[in-house]
């Protein structure tokens, strides 16, 4: 029987060293045209409801972190008011604590419990935004939702300066911190620390715990939960930024031979031959910002196979069946990361800055 898709092919990229230089490489074509770009953020707008609520897909649940990114996907293809329509929702439901649930739907809570790295996510969003927007305003209106959430975040330390990974409904934190979310709160403390900084405000105990974080993943990322089978433990440590220059680059080429599937982009989980567009996208990311651009270049047309024809993208595949997982699934969340990973291959906007570099007070 044939296979589903015909994928690209990922060769084996030579090592040119960085490039920084914000531009396109010469003679290499935008990975979406305009109307690609504008097709796929319709199949967002899709599943957006509304009170502004992005769902996973159309009848499914959201959860903050994706929401934010779909928001920012979003602006990324010029849907401003979309994207500021999801920012709304999120002011209009944060809880007292600064925090959000795990999973909503369009008619309430699905999973109370709390996950941290969600909850900071609304810093990457807001900065992504201001640059995208230049909109002062808007970041003032946001602020008051991304201190809270960070102050929430930061408060929930532990004495050896880790973050757990969630936290009960009954308010009781887990007893472990994961590497991948401990990233990510990474990249969110350094996005609302140059939030702070634009509208003049101090968060000495948000930089502290930036520094501690940052320390604890290059240094002992033995002190969070083993999760080594999953490849967004490998690639987070760098497109975070927490892992960069040359020790970045060997990083990933320790970790490729386990989660590049040949031909066909990256694995969720290493001892499966399931790929996913979005970690696909993400790794092209932190290769992106390793200054590994042919190969980054690469990883994002290998999602092209996961294309549909109105502009929406199937979650994964399974290799070499050729058979899409989960079944016949098409996720808002995958399309962000699609025109999020092409922005910055593409450059289209000056949001891009906000996922490849390291914003700096």
């Amino acid at each position: 029987m044939p296979p589903e898709f015909a994928p690209s092919g990922i060769a084996a990229a030579p090592d040119h060293g960085p490039n920084h230089s914000g531009q396109l490489a010469v003679g290499t074509a935008p990975l979406l045209s305009p109307r690609q770009v504008a097709s796929t953020a319709d199949a967002i707008d899709a599943c957006q409801q509304p009170g502004g609520l992005i769902l996973w897909f159309e009848g499914g649940h959201a959860d903050p972190w994706n929401h934010v990114e779909a928001a920012m996907a979003l602006a990324s293809a010029g849907r401003h008011n979309a994207a500021e329509t999801a920012y709304e929702w999120m002011r209009a439901n944060q809880q007292a604590s600064g925090s959000w649930h795990n999973y909503y739907t369009a008619h309430g809570i699905k999973d109370a419990k709390v996950d941290t790295n969600c909850c900071a996510y609304v810093a990457v969003g807001v900065w992504h935004h201001w640059l995208s927007t230049a909109d002062r305003g808007f970041v003032e209106t946001m602020w008051p939702a991304v201190a809270r959430a960070l102050d929430f975040v930061v408060g929930l330390r532990t004495a050896s300066g880790h973050i757990p990974w969630a936290v009960h409904a009954d308010g009781t934190p887990w007893p472990y911190a994961l590497l991948t979310g401990s990233s990510s709160i990474v990249h969110s403390l350094r996005c609302g620390l140059a939030l702070a900084s634009l509208l003049g405000h101090e968060r000495p105990a948000w930089a502290r715990t930036l520094a501690r974080t940052e320390r604890q993943i290059r240094h002992r990322p033995d002190g969070f939960e083993p999760k080594d089978r999953w490849a967004m433990d490998w690639y987070y440590p760098v497109l975070c930024g927490a892992v960069d220059g040359a020790q970045a680059r060997a990083h990933l080429a320790t970790g490729a031979p386990k989660f590049l599937l040949g031909n066909h982009g990256v694995r969720c989980v290493a001892d499966q031959p399931w790929v996913t567009a979005a970690e696909t996208c993400e790794c092209a990311l932190a290769y992106l910002r390793a200054g590994e651009e042919a190969t980054a270049r690469q990883l994002i047309e290998a999602t092209e196979p996961l294309r549909t024809a109105d502009g929406a993208y199937y979650t994964g595949w399974v290799v070499p069946q050729g058979k899409t997982f989960p079944h016949e699934e098409q996720s808002a969340y995958t399309a962000a990361a699609v025109l999020l990973a092409t922005d910055a291959l593409d450059r289209r906007t000056a949001a891009v800055e906000a996922l490849i570099t390291a914003p700096r007070p």
